[in-house]
């Protein structure tokens, strides 16, 4: 079991910067890939970004590509999301996701995943 609590969401100026994470406990984090998945209200689920259990593999959405960037440090058991110059589009609850798998592996599909987080907000304002 892997339980994963988001925080960094809040308030932030179109333009501006935020930094998510994302804290693991349980079992072996090294060993799951992660994933950052947002949704808006009124929206579906969808795909942000997703790295590797060796962080040597981050894949992301096209919306987010250049804008966002995924890393993980293993040793604290957390993974990050950097945001930066945000849009109102970006605005959502975002949630991190875990999924035991190859150490190359990414996943973008929500359904992968065996875990995720309560989820944090962000809000964009212009």
């Amino acid at each position: 079991q892997v339980q994963l609590v988001e925080s960094g969401g809040g308030l932030v100026q179109a333009g501006g910067s935020l930094r998510l994470s994302c804290a693991a406990s349980g079992r072996t984090f090294s060993r799951y890939a992660m994933g950052w998945f947002r949704q808006a209200p009124g929206k579906e689920r969808e795909f942000v970004t997703a790295i590797s259990w060796n962080g040597a593999y981050t894949y992301y959405a096209g919306s987010v590509k250049g804008r966002f960037t995924i890393s993980r440090d293993n040793a604290k058991n957390t993974v990050y999301l950097q945001m930066n110059s945000q849009r109102a589009q970006d605005a959502a609850v975002y949630y991190c996701e875990a999924k035991e798998g190859p150490i190359y592996r990414t996943y973008v599909e929500g359904s992968e995943y065996d875990y995720w987080g309560q989820g944090t907000q962000v809000t964009v304002s212009s």
